[in-house]
């Protein structure tokens, strides 16, 4: 948008939200907060936020009174469903003691929202052992554009920890975002700002207070971080004045201090008893190495039903396991349950492990400056090894030594390998003393690679029969697995048609055959398919083709000309052989140019020979996990474009 298409955008939104006088029919800070004029906005942002503030009074007990005051104004349209009070709670450790919403309209009235128009609800309905519940006034029906909508919570809870997390903002634009914090007297507190210089608190005795002001949208962009990593965020921890206060909650200084306290969960209930010790026996009685053994049983304990049991969680139960006996004789557990168990199962066989709790969804996530075990929502297991097993998913520990990395929950990714979103990430390995955060592996492109062969027959008026041949390992075969596991045959079979109908239009697939072999954590699939008219013949005497038939199964797509954030790259390979044999009729008259990239993220080359009538093209793309930063966006585009530009080149074919 131009400097002038803002100017008239700005006017429009003066003249819609006018001052309005609303007496008392809302909240003093709501009137004030809908008086607030945004500034000019791109037309696609759907709503600002003109006031977000958060109180926590701590009493001298530990337990906390929150109050949220919240006004957003609507934009546009799709901005209605940002008129939604939410408010979580625990129900043995908290409440929502009141939730009250406002909507606020252009012509001045109001529409008040008291305790008959609050829903209170499961906050997964997928997970019925979850004392997670919700509040929610929904008003989006009622949210045109331009009103403001606006709601307040208080609620109560007494905290397992004495820290707290604040996002100053998420992607809409943020007039004033705060978090006061009340503590009694003694008490101290220290904060954590990240994706922004630090915020310092005004302090008032022992009150403190963070302030952010005039926080400008943040768009979605594709391969992008998540906003997490781009909003500011604060992390706060607040500390007693002496070891002997009254209050239970727990206070964390230092990794060690949060693995100390995870190993006090963790290691009473991985104990083996009679049954595991016979379960390890039976699982490990063909077993001849190290790795076969821990193989062994990490397949097993995969293979149990996942099932989150977390009753208590405001008593630790969100961190405790269960006891190895109780989840082996139940056969099912959540992370930290099939962590606890493949160790108690590993203590048969004299082999150590130990927890280690993670974030899953975004390996950039967790901050090492701020000691919390409120950064992880994942537990997976760290075994020491000795120098025999080889496999590239090990970390050196200063006083453990070797460690193997394994998610034992994750049942599509075999020992030796690890979740894409779990590589590079940072983990607390829980080992009381010798505990510590440290940086997973991140595994090179080839380990996660994926081969395609693919053998043409392009007859005289274009049509083509082809056998496809695919071989997939790491992450790449997880992808494949995932798929082909999730979905029915004819699901499944439906969507390799797709996928292969995408390359050639009206193509019939006659073959389908998936070979899944998880225990090396390799795929396969073969396809056989047939298209008419896929060469087009032009005046009888030209056969044109694009020798890249079928795609690749991921693809970057940056079209834009500029670029805000950086670019999130994953780790990935990919070949490809295609063999056309010719139509003896006809002979090339233009092949494109081979084409070859080399960048500090990724490389690239293709190429093309003709030989004993068949034309032979191959492709090989290579791309590195990391982060690209915004101001080399540039040369992340260029490498794609000129990728996509030379797979969509075609060969010419002339008639003798």
């Amino acid at each position: 948008m131009g400097l002038r298409s803002l100017v008239i955008y700005s006017a429009f939104l003066l003249m819609a939200f006018p001052s309005p006088g609303f007496a008392n029919d809302a909240p003093a800070w709501l009137q004030q907060a809908a008086a607030l004029k945004p500034p000019g906005y791109q037309k696609d942002v759907p709503a600002v936020v003109l006031h977000n503030e958060r109180t926590v009074t701590v009493a001298n007990d530990g337990r906390l009174t929150t109050v949220t005051n919240y006004a957003v104004r609507i934009l546009t349209r799709e901005g209605r469903d940002y008129a939604v009070a939410r408010e979580i709670y625990l129900t043995n450790s908290g409440k929502v003691r009141e939730l009250q919403a406002w909507i606020m309209r252009t012509n001045g009235s109001v529409k008040k929202f008291g305790k008959n128009d609050v829903i209170d609800k499961i906050a997964d309905a997928n997970d019925i052992y979850n004392e997670y519940r919700l509040k929610i006034v929904d008003a989006s029906d009622l949210a045109d554009t331009g009103t403001v909508f606006g709601y307040q919570a208080i609620s109560e809870e007494k905290p397992l920890f004495f820290q707290d997390t604040w996002d100053f903002q998420r992607r809409l634009p943020t007039l004033v975002s705060s978090y006061r914090l009340n503590l009694p007297n003694g008490w101290r507190a220290g904060s954590v700002t990240f994706n922004h210089p630090n915020v310092e608190p005004t302090i008032s005795g022992s009150t403190y207070h963070w302030t952010l002001r005039d926080l400008k949208p943040i768009p979605p962009e594709p391969a992008s971080p998540r906003v997490t990593n781009l909003a500011p965020r604060l992390a706060i921890t607040y500390f007693l004045p002496d070891a002997g206060a009254s209050a239970n909650a727990r206070t964390f200084e230092s990794w060690v201090q949060v693995s100390r306290w995870g190993t006090e969960l963790h290691d009473p209930q991985a104990v083996p008893n009679e049954a595991i010790v016979a379960k390890a026996r039976e699982l490990t009685a063909n077993a001849k190495t190290e790795l076969d053994r821990i193989r062994a049983i990490g397949q097993f304990v995969q293979g149990l039903q996942y099932i989150s049991i977390d009753i208590g969680i405001g008593k630790g139960n969100g961190y405790r396991p269960h006891a190895a006996s109780q989840v082996l004789a139940k056969a099912y557990g959540d992370c930290k349950d099939k962590a606890n168990l493949m160790r108690a199962l590993l203590k048969t066989l004299d082999i150590t492990a130990y927890p280690v709790f993670i974030y899953s969804g975004d390996p950039t996530l967790v901050r090492e400056e701020w000691a919390s075990p409120t950064q992880f929502n994942h537990c997976i297991i760290a075994i020491k090894i000795s120098d025999e097993t080889k496999v590239p998913t090990v970390i050196e520990h200063a006083a453990l030594g070797r460690l193997l990395i394994f998610d034992a929950t994750d049942e599509h990714t075999p020992v030796g390998d690890l979740p894409d979103d779990a590589q590079g990430s940072l983990a607390l390995i829980v080992a009381g003393d010798a505990g510590a955060l440290m940086r997973m592996p991140v595994l090179p492109p080839e380990l996660s690679h994926l081969e395609r062969h693919a053998d043409v027959v392009l007859t005289p008026d274009g049509s083509i029969t082809a056998s496809l041949t695919e071989k997939s390992v790491g992450q790449s075969a997880v992808n494949e697995r995932r798929a082909f596991r999730g979905l029915s045959n004819s699901e499944y079979n439906t969507m390799i048609e797709r996928w292969i109908t995408r390359g050639a239009g009206a193509a019939k697939v006659s073959k389908v055959n998936p070979v899944d072999d998880s225990v090396t954590g390799r795929f396969g699939l073969e396809v056989d398919f047939s298209a008419t008219a896929y060469g087009q013949v032009m005046q009888g005497r030209l056969l044109v083709f694009k020798p890249a038939i079928v795609s690749r199964r991921e693809f970057l797509l940056l079209t834009e000309p500029t670029r805000t954030h950086p670019v999130v790259l994953g780790s990935s390979a990919f070949t490809e052989t295609v063999r056309v044999r010719l139509p003896a009729e006809f002979e090339v008259d233009e092949m494109p140019e081979a084409l070859e990239l080399k960048t500090d993220f990724g490389s690239y080359k293709s190429s093309y020979e003709v030989e004993n009538g068949e034309l032979v093209y191959t492709r090989r793309l290579a791309q590195r996990a990391g982060v690209v930063p915004a101001d080399q966006y540039q040369t992340v585009r260029n490498f794609y474009s000129r990728i996509r530009a030379a797979e969509q080149a075609p060969v010419v074919l002339l008639r003798k």
